[in-house]
């Protein structure tokens, strides 16, 4: 008899953060417990632990693959602000749960500095492309913009049916010339 060949790391990696996704959306992050994902996966909670040394890093894990679909979600429109926005605030609204992982639960992850993560880059440079300016400020409050457009909404607490008219003020605001 052959011995079983050897499980490919990075195919364990992304079939755990998929299902890690797709329970955080449905039931909330609370049940994204490494005993309910071994489960699952029928697989042993050491198994999990070869791919992802903490339950912190397999929600960073979940993070980073959030942010490679927000970059590819800006990058599948054009680069005006307006595009970028409602591709920005789209994508939050589809994924809530997987947003909360990107920016609301605690974090491994290093914002802007050197050693921030290339699907954090991307996404970024994805609303640097739209809000272009010499030292990324510009970009950085587009970016909280649309964050705190983003996250209020979701916690249920601006009113129903005004997303378009905030999108459309926080674009004139955005991309208005500084006077004087």
């Amino acid at each position: 008899m052959s011995p079983r060949p050897a499980p490919d790391l990075n195919q364990r990696r992304d079939r755990v953060v998929k299902l890690a996704r797709t329970l955080a959306e449905s039931e909330g992050w609370g049940a994204v417990t490494m005993r309910r994902l071994a489960g699952d996966l029928g697989v042993t909670q050491p198994v999990l632990y070869s791919a992802f040394a903490s339950r912190q890093a397999l929600v960073d894990a979940v993070a980073l693959d959030g942010f490679d679909d927000l970059a590819a979600a800006l990058e599948a429109v054009d680069s005006s602000p307006r595009a970028r926005m409602r591709a920005y605030l789209d994508h939050a609204a589809a994924h809530p749960r997987v947003y909360e992982a990107m920016f609301s639960l605690p974090s491994g992850l290093t914002f802007a500095a050197e050693a921030t993560p290339a699907p954090l880059r991307r996404a970024f440079s994805g609303i640097r492309e739209a809000f272009p300016g010499a030292d990324d400020t510009r970009a950085e409050v587009a970016w909280s913009v649309l964050h705190g457009l983003a996250t209020l909404h979701a916690g249920g607490r601006l009113r129903e049916g005004q997303m378009q008219a905030r999108l459309d003020l926080a674009h004139r605001l955005l991309t208005e010339q500084a006077v004087g």
